[in-house]
């Protein structure tokens, strides 16, 4: 049992690599397809994945420049998390899984993920602002299951937190 579970968190090493790589690949991408948009404002019709903004563009250089934005932090973010997973993974060690290193690694995941959940608000406040003053503009909302996850992490963190302070106790015991 002990090897299958050294061999799932090998497996969810590699995937969180594979999810970090990709968010930072979308990040840039986006952040690319802006830059063009600055000098060819028919770049922003399609600027990433068919994401229409041109006509949020036309209305509002401004409001564009901040909406990408928002779609970029929301992406740069949960790539930063996808980063802490990681390092989290490579420290964590079955035979002794409670480190002050993880529980404080898990503590800022779960403050980054709250961060990434303001962001989100204040994303799906300027898109419904928008969708009020902007004629055919196409603007999604992002996702704010964010608090939930945060939530669960920091009651995480401070599981292990516990459990290092018993680990501690239990090694000066003996």
């Amino acid at each position: 049992m002990k090897n299958r579970n050294n061999q799932i968190l090998a497996v969810m090493h590699v995937l969180c690599w594979v999810a970090f790589i990709g968010l930072l690949i979308k990040g840039g991408a986006i952040l690319v397809a802006y830059g063009v948009s600055l000098f060819n404002p028919q770049a922003s019709q399609d600027l990433y994945q068919g994401l229409n903004l041109l006509a949020l563009r036309q209305y509002s250089f401004w409001h564009y420049s901040g909406s990408v934005s928002f779609i970029v932090a929301m992406v740069l973010l949960q790539a930063f998390i996808a980063f802490l997973v990681i390092k989290v993974l490579g420290k964590i060690k079955l035979e002794h899984p409670f480190k002050m290193e993880v529980s404080l690694l898990l503590e800022r995941i779960g403050n980054i993920t709250l961060a990434t959940w303001v962001v989100a608000v204040l994303s799906n406040a300027h898109t419904k602002w928008l969708w009020k003053r902007v004629d055919g503009f196409e603007g999604e909302l992002v996702s704010v299951e964010f608090i939930f996850l945060a939530g669960v992490v920091f009651i995480l963190s401070q599981v292990f937190k516990k459990g290092v302070d018993l680990q501690t106790e239990q090694e000066l015991t003996v």
